[in-house]
């Protein structure tokens, strides 16, 4: 069931969504230079750098509360670092310069360039852990997933409300050996598994596009892409429940640190992200949901992606660079 498109936000009115757009771009451009060189760490940082640059020029005050890290362990785009001009309203600001690191060190499919923002406390302060994640696309009652039910019994569930058989499923996992035992339940009931080897959130964002024929997202994966997914959800509709999963004391400590005392909380849409929001994207590498970065003599081409979840509206901006080094 597409959820209610919530009041428009004034706040964000004053942000452009092409802002946005402009942010993601940026960052998507300088991974660019680095795809397939085979160093994913300066790919990130590039990404980082041109993405907070890009930020830096906008008339807001922005707080990073999903980003690389905390101020003690990320030289770049930590949680709680400010962004913006300082002028004009707060806005919590969800990002993931490089979703993807591996991918594009490696030139595969779906890196992308993501940024979500909301008025202030909309967004979860999610932890930088794990996240036990399970997301459908829009059209399904209420109630339909569960994260409390096993793998095979949301298939059931998903294949009952859709009107097909179990086996006529499709389900996007990550492929990490930690899935093995989830992939075999779900092949036991004749599933079809979707394999990818990094990019959550455009795996969770493939659930409401019917060309892809993914249903369900299922897996583990970083809780931060967790409430990138969820925002982007907020705008085009379709379910979303995510679990902290926690490594050590350490982990659990730092959840304590950002104010959750229930570590056990099963998260919902609404619990992730509320409001109004914006979710852009940009394709670093040519994948399912965009076309990446190409260079050509004297032209950069991107594509990007843009949502408001108060208009429910879904933008596709191709982009042609004409004043850049290539």
């Amino acid at each position: 069931m597409t959820n209610a498109s919530p009041i428009a936000s004034t706040l964000l009115d004053r942000v452009l969504v092409l802002e946005m757009v402009r942010v993601t771009e940026a960052a998507a451009v300088a991974a660019s230079r680095l795809i397939g060189r085979g160093d994913e760490k300066a790919a990130d940082h590039a990404a980082v750098e041109a993405m907070r640059a890009a930020l830096n020029e906008l008339p807001m005050d922005g707080t990073v509360v999903i980003g690389e890290g905390e101020r003690d362990e990320a030289p770049m785009l930590f949680i709680g670092e400010k962004v913006g001009t300082g002028q004009g309203p707060g806005i919590d600001i969800a990002l993931d310069p490089l979703e993807g690191t591996t991918i594009t060190a490696k030139a595969g499919p779906n890196a992308l360039a993501v940024l979500a923002i909301a008025e202030q406390g909309c967004l979860l302060n999610a932890p930088d852990v794990y996240m036990d994640k399970l997301a459908i696309g829009p059209g399904y009652p209420e109630g339909t997933i569960d994260l409390a039910r096993s793998p095979g019994e949301n298939v059931r569930s998903i294949a009952a409300a859709k009107g097909v058989e179990p086996g006529d499923i499709i389900a996007c996992v990550l492929d990490r050996p930690r899935h093995a035992e989830m992939i075999a339940e779900l092949r036991s009931l004749g599933c079809g598994i979707q394999l990818i080897p990094d990019g959550d959130v455009a795996g969770v964002i493939a659930v409401t596009d019917p060309d892809t024929t993914v249903d369900v997202y299922m897996g583990s994966g970083g809780a931060p892409e967790g409430v990138l997914a969820a925002a982007a959800l907020r705008c085009v509709g379709g379910q979303i429940q995510g679990r902290l999963l926690f490594r050590n004391d350490d982990e659990r400590g730092r959840a304590r640190r950002w104010g959750i005392e229930d570590l056990d909380r099963i998260y919902t849409l609404q619990d992730m992200a509320k409001g109004d929001c914006i979710f852009a994207a940009t394709g670093v590498t040519d994948g399912s949901l965009l076309d990446g970065v190409k260079r050509r003599k004297g032209l950069v081409t991107t594509e990007s992606i843009v949502m408001r979840a108060s208009s429910g509206t879904v933008r596709r901006v191709r982009g042609e660079h004409r004043n850049l080094k290539v």
